[in-house]
């Protein structure tokens, strides 16, 4: 069964910066992208960023672009998200899950829908 681990989240000012890290186990990561989510109370979960499977190629929604930066290592089957010039609206919890292979350049689907983990919380505020 696949396990997603996410890490590094926590109380941070508007301008600072902060890494996630997510692990997964149970399901290789090679040749998969890989996708950073964000949901807060009441919404729908939504994808952030995704890195293609070879690592070469990278998208982000509007709001985090030229901010985020997400990276991944396949040999520690880990995903990162480096988030820089922190908003209060990036105040939410961050997951991490494996692309639906065939979405990447449209909706990002999560593969493992049924699957979450328990997410990072980060909140932005002064």
């Amino acid at each position: 069964q696949v396990r997603f681990v996410e890490s590094g989240g926590g109380l941070v000012q508007p301008g600072e910066s902060t890494r996630l890290s997510c692990t997964v186990s149970g399901s290789t990561i090679y040749y998969l992208a890989m996708a950073w989510y964000r949901q807060t109370p009441g919404t729908k979960r939504e994808w952030v960023a995704a890195i293609g499977s070879t690592g070469t190629h990278t998208r982000y929604v509007d709001s985090v672009n030229g901010r985020f930066f997400i990276s991944r290592d396949d040999a520690k089957s880990a995903t990162y998200l480096q988030m820089n010039g922190l908003k209060p609206d990036d105040t939410a919890v961050y997951y991490c899950n494996v692309v639906n292979p065939g979405t990447y350049y449209s909706q990002l689907t999560p593969l493992y829908d049924d699957d979450w983990g328990q997410g990072t919380q980060v909140t932005v505020s002064s």
